[in-house]
């Protein structure tokens, strides 16, 4: 997609995307098309996937308590054990293996917001667009499949009175609405690919994110609420960083792996959980919108200097 437009109450500010670093699109794939490339390119890369398979124990050099592998289960339950030289914890914001690891967390958040989302089909394909109502943000964004992937979201403790009072698309329709009337009436003539997913929200935080002969990364080392939409750039742009450390093969790149983390994620962090607060007028919700937008240039700034040139995908 090559638009975006940000609607602040009833003033819509189209946006243009320009080249930067050689690309000028956006793109959002669905996670069921993603993830699949990604385990592709991970058995092309050699790697052995084993789906359905869960991580029971860490395992440890009892002498020096570095990890040095791990006791997993498959489908039949058995279990067995796994021997390596880093175990990497890409678990979600819930990781066991940072629960294991003994993972302490850096900084918190103390706002997080509810969220409904759905996927249909039958909106224009005309860009992205984010609405911001009083209290209240939506958005439509395009996928795969000519679908868009719909939400709306408000602060954390509204929603869970909200949910009371409504089924799942009544809860999205007065949502959209109250962010945008236009955008919530318009859902009215849309088809729903599958019932709409609640999120209650979960503060974020900023996770150790190494250890000896483990790592976190995604969710399980950084997580920031989802208003930001930019938690799939987070994990791939980390797993980059990890990888070289990992490739490096010290505990100090892994450290290194740690710092650059935490200075590329702070800004982004802490301007997430102002927007997931909802304590702002309109216009200072445009001036946080500024603000995180000058901090994503430089994220991309030191991404194309940083990183190896991508390979087309196709």
């Amino acid at each position: 997609m090559r638009k975006t437009t940000f609607h602040y109450g009833s003033s819509a500010y189209p946006l243009e995307i320009g080249p930067s670093f050689g690309v000028d699109f956006l793109i959002a794939p669905r996670r069921t098309l993603l993830d699949a490339h990604l385990v592709d390119a991970a058995r092309v890369a050699g790697a052995e996937v084993r789906h359905r398979t869960a991580l029971r124990e860490l395992l440890r050099d009892p002498q020096t308590g570095r990890v040095t592998g791990a006791v997993l289960s498959g489908p039949n339950g058995q279990t067995y054990n796994v021997s390596c030289g880093i175990v990497i914890g890409a678990d979600g914001r819930r990781s066991s293996v940072a629960r294991m690891a003994g993972a302490g967390t850096r900084e918190q958040t103390v706002h997080r917001s509810g969220c409904i989302y759905a996927y249909v089909t039958g909106l224009p394909e005309d860009g992205y667009h984010w609405y911001y109502g009083p209290g209240t943000t939506a958005g439509a964004i395009p996928t795969n499949q000519a679908a868009h992937c719909v939400f709306a979201s408000v602060r954390g403790d509204e929603f869970v009175h909200l949910r009371r009072g409504h089924d799942r698309e009544g809860l999205l329709t007065t949502l959209a609405g109250r962010a945008n009337a236009a955008f919530g009436q318009s859902l009215a003539d849309v088809t729903q690919m599958e019932p709409p997913v609640i999120f209650g929200g979960a503060n974020g935080h900023i996770r150790e994110s190494f250890g000896l002969g483990w790592a976190l990364v995604g969710d399980a080392a950084y997580f920031k609420d989802p208003n930001t939409a930019h938690g799939i750039t987070d994990a791939l742009r980390d797993a980059e960083i990890l990888a070289n450390a990992v490739i490096a093969g010290t505990d100090a790149a892994l450290a290194g792996y740690q710092a650059r983390r935490d200075a590329l994620s702070r800004g982004l962090f802490r301007i997430t959980d102002r927007i997931a607060s909802f304590d702002w007028t309109l216009r200072e919700l445009q001036e946080l919108h500024r603000d995180l937008n000058e901090t994503m240039k430089c994220e991309q700034t030191w991404m194309a200097e940083a990183f190896a040139p991508p390979a087309s995908a196709a």
